[in-house]
């Protein structure tokens, strides 16, 4: 008797069985995100008028994506088992680099722009080589390169110019230049969009592409699933690790570069605290703490629902003093609620 036709088709390997169209889509990292953003846009077009206003939207967009811009590639470190304490100093540390090398050398604005994006992907390196050579935790690392910018940011900017901000470079030449790429504005109707809306928009699409299309992506994966697992079948842990700190450090040279050109000057202790929005909005976004789980988008969703938060209390005239609680609740929330339909997903 053949044993092909013995077998039940119950004892069929479940790990290779066809899944439902639903099944598949619970197990969307970014399914909790996209139903939070809903309640609270729906929330908040029910209590604050100013809300409603569609002159208002390109405040949301623009407030979503001055913190989307960096919480895309924590959500992509995240997913590969790894933290960046350091992501928030790391935007003030590149606008400081630029404003300060362009005032004191009187170099041309986008030679110093440059030299800011070399020192940016050289913290994203410093960090991912640290975490490699050394094996320590990723949050002891890069909490220590928090510290150490922090420190330069505030000792360099009082040596340079004597005071705790930038001196004003829009005098210089290649400022205007600079400032129509990293802080245009163009209105679409009464909507005023910003760069960075577009800056985000096209990360967002990138990183999801590469995350979800590329081996790359299968990598990051693997690596922030089991590490030693994923070099014993010759995934390059090291090379993976190393490119999503520099991937990092990128994005905060381009946030760094608008906040300089979109306000002329930066303050010195300007992002401090800004790495735990980043990481909540990825979190809130689906991306688990553990690793090996999450998503570009839903990082992307995670700080639209931060940004509607943030502007909707505003509009509707609350105290703002509440609004760190309702952060924190929010998070614990959001971390909750991605165990449990990644729980159910995975049951079925």
């Amino acid at each position: 008797m053949g044993t092909s036709a013995s077998t039940p088709a119950a004892a069929v390997d479940d790990r290779v069985a066809p899944r439902s169209g639903s099944v598949r889509l619970l197990r969307r990292p970014e399914i909790g995100a996209l139903l939070g953003a809903v309640v609270v846009c729906v929330f908040f077009l029910i209590v604050a008028s100013a809300f409603r206003n569609v002159d208002n939207v390109g405040t949301i967009l623009y407030g979503a994506a001055t913190i989307g811009i960096m919480a895309v590639p924590v959500a992509l470190l995240m997913v590969g088992g790894e933290f960046d304490l350091s992501a928030g100093v790391a935007v003030t540390s590149a606008g400081l680099a630029a404003s300060l090398l362009a005032w004191y050398f009187n170099f041309h604005v986008w030679f110093a722009v440059l030299l800011a994006l070399l020192i940016s992907l050289a913290i994203g390196a410093f960090n991912g080589t640290m975490l490699n050579r050394t094996g320590l935790p990723s949050f002891l690392v890069t909490l220590g390169t928090f510290f150490i910018l922090q420190g330069v940011n505030l000792g360099m900017t009082k040596v340079v110019t004597g005071n705790v901000a930038s001196n004003n470079i829009s005098d210089m030449q290649g400022f205007e230049s600079a400032q129509h790429v990293f802080a245009w504005e163009a209105s679409i109707g009464s909507v005023a969009i910003k760069a960075p809306v577009v800056y985000w928009l096209v990360i967002t699409v990138v990183a999801a592409v590469v995350l979800l299309k590329t081996r790359f992506g299968n990598w990051i994966f693997a690596v922030g699933g089991d590490a030693d697992a994923a070099r014993a079948v010759g995934v390059p842990v090291h090379l993976v690790r190393l490119v999503l700190y520099m991937f990092v450090g990128f994005c905060a040279w381009l946030a760094g570069m608008h906040l300089l050109f979109e306000f002329n000057t930066v303050q010195s202790g300007d992002g401090v605290g800004n790495e735990f929005i980043f990481i909540i909005a990825a979190v809130v976004g689906g991306c688990l703490l553990t690793g090996g789980y999450g998503s570009a988008v839903g990082a992307s969703i995670g700080a639209l629902i931060f940004a509607m938060t943030q502007l909707g209390i505003n509009y509707a005239g609350w105290n703002p003093d509440w609004f760190k609680t309702f952060l924190g609740v929010m998070l614990v929330l959001a971390t909750l609620v991605n165990l449990w339909v990644k729980k159910k997903a995975d049951a079925r």
